[in-house]
């Protein structure tokens, strides 16, 4: 990390992430799925940091709009999230290229030569890992930096909370590292560049902001929120969302229920997405084979779009679930994304040079 000197808010924190993407801030908003729109994607890369779009519930032909509508609001670097298992990956990553999309971000790990045919092109890749060892697979597999999410983090999440897995990472491999997982403000930033990472990624605190798309009466039920559950009712893998009751309901519903409503919900999705059966079915095996799923949690892996559509799109807090952090006990209000950028960046660098003064005391003292 290099200087403190800059735009937001006369400060700057220069780090691996920022040149490597050319972003003015180390701070990354994620691609979540029905939130991560154009609007928000853009209001973050106009505020100096990455925003990242998500795709997996777009059609390449929306994908292709969304884009251009991001390029239309902005002239800064942005990403595009991708499910490198999915059947059309290949026609997404020739899009990307084509549009000239600087960042490729992955939940899964793509294959080397999906790597290699995005770095060739000049696209920066970074896939998003929970453990060591996939952080260093992708590594070696070329991948230019990785995000790394600790079990404090909204949507699928692993059991290690950040500051145990972060560390892990950093001295894993040496290529940047995001940290992402309970972060929210610029102390949780000056704590993740002190164990060494380049920058941190908040998927809650952007979900949280006046630009996201989010309904009004979706982000009021998220500000009076103050306890997150992990789930497998939702798709069979843990999942962080906030408590409610339809939530509590899933915990109480038989394996039959669940596989029915995923079959009613798989229907709807094919609708929406208008993929055909066997395309769904296409992708349900390569989900499979990556994650070393059963059949029945690929089936229920149909409830995530319909069930976070109907909470983030529809404004049904009711008969949706809702993605969080556990961050989310700590925020309350709706800043836009410029000002939240700001704020972190600037308490950052006050955090960072108040230690300082600390430690130069200290050393006077001693």
């Amino acid at each position: 990390m290099s200087g403190e000197n800059g735009e937001s808010g006369g400060q700057v924190l220069d780090t691996p992430l920022t040149r490597l993407v050319g972003v003015r801030h180390p701070v990354v908003q994620t691609g979540m799925g029905w939130v991560a729109g154009p609007r928000l994607v853009s209001a973050v890369a106009n505020a100096g940091g990455l925003g990242i779009l998500a795709s997996a519930t777009m059609t390449p032909d929306r994908l292709a709009t969304a884009i251009r509508e991001v390029k239309e609001r902005t002239e800064a670097p942005f990403g595009v999230n991708l499910r490198a298992d999915a059947q059309d990956a290949g026609e997404r990553i020739d899009l990307l290229i084509k549009e000239g999309v600087r960042v490729a971000s992955f939940a899964l790990a793509p294959k080397p030569d999906l790597i290699a045919r995005l770095k060739d092109a000049g696209v920066v890749v970074i896939p998003s890992v929970g453990a060591r060892r996939h952080a260093e697979k992708v590594a070696g597999w070329g991948a230019d930096a990785v995000l790394v999410q600790g079990g404090e983090g909204g949507g699928h999440t692993g059991p290690v909370a950040t500051t145990l897995l972060l560390p892990q990472v950093v001295d894993a491999v040496d290529i940047p590292v995001i940290a992402a997982g309970g972060f929210f403000d610029g102390r949780g930033l000056a704590a993740a560049l002190a164990y060494g990472a380049a920058g941190v990624a908040m998927g809650t605190r952007f979900l949280l902001t006046s630009d996201s798309t989010v309904p009004d009466e979706v982000k009021k039920v998220y500000l009076g929120a103050s306890e997150t559950v992990v789930t497998r009712q939702v798709d069979g893998m843990p999942h962080r969302v906030l408590r409610s009751d339809l939530v509590d309901a899933l915990e109480r519903s038989g394996r039959a229920g669940g596989l029915l409503r995923a079959l009613r919900n798989a229907a709807r999705f094919r609708r929406i997405s208008g993929m055909s059966w066997g395309a769904m079915l296409a992708d349900g095996r390569a989900m499979k084979h990556g994650k070393d799923l059963s059949w029945s949690q690929v089936l229920m892996a149909a409830n995530t779009p319909m069930l976070l559509k109907a909470a983030m799109v529809d404004g049904r807090p009711d008969l949706g679930v809702m993605a969080s952090g556990q961050a989310v006990a700590l925020i309350d209000d709706l800043p836009s994304c410029a000002e939240l950028i700001d704020s972190i960046v600037t308490g950052a660098a006050e955090a960072i040079r108040a230690q300082r003064a600390h430690l130069a005391g200290t050393g006077e003292r001693g």
